[in-house]
């Protein structure tokens, strides 16, 4: 029987630029399940939803030479090659295509819930709503409607550097909250 081998997250990472199988296995048996429900959020469709995930972990295999510790942790990076990937496809022109058949109002339906057990079931929402609101505005807009950061600049107005600025300067705030709840 073989043993069940453990990697610190520096380790991990560390082989992973190495482009190591092994590491690559342990990162999709220990990660997949936390990011599926991160592609589920966007996308319930569970074949697409499952496309998705394994796109992301491609991406995750080809970009792991570029993840920087310094700027985050390997999950968050992760999450955002994950999120990105899921609105990518929602904003493809196959994905549009396929879903000009299903009525409006059941596709606004599954969206509208959908968003509203994700986000405010875990009391996200609450707690974004507590941010001053030029960092709630921005963290809105980029997380819960789907914004590029240069939609946000284009949509509000504001320079794409500040749009930049306080995403950061929220999301260290908001770390800084849920970790003292």
């Amino acid at each position: 029987m073989k043993a069940i081998q453990k990697y610190t997250e520096q380790e991990l990472v560390a082989l992973l630029k190495q482009r190591d199988a092994n590491a690559f296995s342990y990162l999709y048996d220990n990660y997949a399940a936390a990011l599926n429900s991160i592609v589920r959020s966007f996308i319930p469709d569970e074949q697409l939803a499952n496309s998705v995930l394994q796109d992301s972990f491609v991406k995750i295999w080809n970009q792991a030479s570029t993840f920087d510790s310094i700027r985050g942790r390997l999950f968050t990076w992760m999450s955002s090659i994950v999120r990105n990937t899921a609105i990518d496809t929602l904003r493809s022109k196959d994905w549009k295509n396929s879903r000009q058949n299903v009525e409006l109002t059941d596709r606004n339906n599954d969206i509208v819930a959908d968003n509203i057990l994700n986000i405010d079931a875990i009391g996200l929402r609450k707690v974004v709503n507590s941010l001053r609101d030029e960092y709630k505005t921005v963290v809105e807009m980029c997380y819960f409607d789907g914004f590029t950061q240069n939609d946000i600049a284009e949509t509000t107005g504001i320079p794409l550097g500040t749009v930049k600025t306080r995403l950061r300067k929220a999301l260290i705030e908001l770390r800084s909250r849920i970790s003292n709840t």
